[in-house]
């Protein structure tokens, strides 16, 4: 008996989320390319209480948008080097749902990290506590979206060598909303604001993200793996 779709979707994510604790080596590698930016920025400017302030939701996320750019590697790659991605297209499930697990798991072991991490970075900053919430919130709807994206980018790469810079070429004009409107939400709370529409745009990005992304990204990979 073959086994459902959804139990498939579990079992993908399971096996994702085993397969990067095996190697946290490579886990940690965003998340300590995320802190060291961040951390660095103000040897490189001014250590002024206000202006790492004023500076802080841009740099935060900068770095958190170029850390998830980093981890995509991971997202698709040992997959098709050793034929599994290629059996996951042959497979009768759903590719569109294979993909969304995969997406999940990537997620889960790059983008919380992240969220969690964002905290400490933001007192770092001289970040209040309203700002700090609005931050996590912006991360917890953003960060998503920029693993989906960057899968879509990722599938249509794989197969290339040296595939780095045209990844970089499609997916960073795609996070540049994302980048744009969660700033801004961190800068209006600060200014006590109202944030209402900035985060109802990324909720809506993150929607339509999950609805296109995975369906886009399926097909990209049937094109490498083919």
């Amino acid at each position: 008996m073959m086994p459902s779709t959804s139990s498939a979707f579990i079992a993908l994510i399971k096996r994702d989320l085993m397969l990067s604790y095996r190697h946290r080596n490579e886990l940690l590698n965003p998340l300590l390319f995320f802190v060291i930016v961040v951390t660095l920025f103000p040897l490189g400017t001014s250590p002024e209480k206000q202006l790492l302030q004023t500076m802080a939701p841009g740099v935060i996320w900068v770095a958190a948008l170029l850390a998830a750019m980093l981890s995509l590697d991971s997202l698709f790659k040992s997959d098709y080097e050793d034929g599994t991605l290629e059996q996951m297209m042959l497979s009768h499930h759903s590719n569109a749902v294979l993909v969304l697990a995969k997406i999940i798991s990537h997620w889960l072991v790059t983008g919380v990290p992240i969220i969690l991490m964002a905290p400490l970075l933001g007192l770092f900053m001289f970040m209040p506590i309203e700002g700090i919430k609005t931050l996590m919130l912006t991360l917890l709807l953003g960060t998503p979206i920029l693993s989906l994206v960057g899968a879509i980018g990722m599938g249509l790469t794989l197969g290339l060598n040296r595939g780095g810079m045209l990844l970089s070429l499609l997916v960073l004009p795609l996070y540049i909303p994302v980048l744009i409107f969660s700033a801004n939400a961190v800068d209006a709370s600060l200014a006590g604001l109202e944030i209402k529409g900035q985060l109802y745009f990324l909720g809506a990005l993150l929607v339509l993200s999950i609805m296109l992304a995975p369906i886009a990204t399926a097909t990209a990979l049937k094109i490498s793996v083919e």
